[in-house]
């Protein structure tokens, strides 16, 4: 199998590289981004630039690319936009067309937000933020074709993430976290995703459904999280709560609730507790702290 990461560079990408690299059905991996150590450079302002000839013989596409900051795509619409979907479509409808497998990372955040509701596979996408709307867009645009599926991410947590990372720098300059409180997800790990990506790449063809939600069985806030931190790391992380004005609030919901109907019946991930993932990330880095 020959394949692809769009958006090598990435946080989550990096992860998914060492697996490849570990994986016997992998025979090539095409890291594809504006970065000095990709191998081949792409701005998806200037799609149409792109030789999308290297593309002829990939089986199997990863697309991570994408201005992902809520507050960014609110600020700079046009411009993200420009990236997240016009960018985007160009190389995913390029990619179809040599029948190339595209897996995409949407978001949660195409279901909007609706007042106590849990969020499925089949739920409808009322995207509100111009994030979600994005991510819909581009959803919408090729939930048709048989060589395109998403895959809709929750808040993905390791070791490596913003708010975890934010927590550790706070231990190690012994400062006191600010943590925003309401702000509920499903989160899952990185592990997780990394799980879910090389499932798709050896099963593709047995999940008929477009779309799998990437969920976590909890709805985790971040003070649980700072919380799980200091049950790993012997409760090193002191913390005060301070709820955010409404305008944090604009771009990003207090709460999205999302579970899948189909993760547990396809058997993609194994079905344990928040605090068994987390566990299982931080456990390379707890006899630093």
């Amino acid at each position: 199998m020959k394949t692809a990461i769009v958006g090598s560079s990435g946080y989550i990408a990096g992860f998914l590289l060492k697996a490849f690299e570990r994986m016997t059905e992998v025979n090539s991996i095409l890291k594809v981004d504006q970065t000095s150590d990709a191998d081949i450079y792409l701005n998806l302002q200037e799609a149409d630039k792109f030789d999308f000839d290297v593309l002829n013989d990939i089986d199997f596409i990863v697309f991570t690319a994408a201005i992902s900051g809520p507050d960014k795509c609110a600020q700079d619409f046009d411009l993200c936009w420009s990236i997240n979907v016009a960018g985007t479509a160009r190389f995913i409808q390029e990619a179809i067309q040599r029948k190339c497998r595209v897996l995409f990372f949407s978001s949660d955040a195409v279901f909007g937000d609706i007042p106590g509701s849990i969020y499925v596979e089949t739920s409808d996408t009322r995207a509100e933020t111009p994030y979600g709307r994005m991510k819909k867009a581009v959803e919408d645009q090729f939930k048709d074709s048989q060589y395109f599926k998403a895959i809709r991410l929750s808040y993905v947590a390791s070791a490596k993430d913003r708010f975890v990372s934010y927590c550790l720098g706070c231990i190690e300059k012994k400062e006191s976290a600010d943590i925003f409180h309401p702000f509920y997800r499903n989160c899952i790990t990185v592990s997780d995703v990394v799980n879910v990506v090389l499932w798709f790449a050896k099963h593709w063809e047995e999940y008929s459904p477009v779309f799998l939600n990437v969920a976590g069985k909890e709805l985790v806030s971040r003070v649980r999280i700072a919380d799980e931190i200091n049950r790993i790391l012997g409760n090193k992380l002191k913390y005060t709560i301070s709820s955010p004005d409404e305008s944090f609030y604009k771009n990003r919901p207090k709460i999205t609730q999302m579970e899948s109907i189909y993760m547990q019946k396809y058997g993609i991930i194994e079905d344990n507790t928040f605090t068994e993932k987390i566990q299982k990330e931080l456990e390379e880095i707890k006899d630093e702290y």
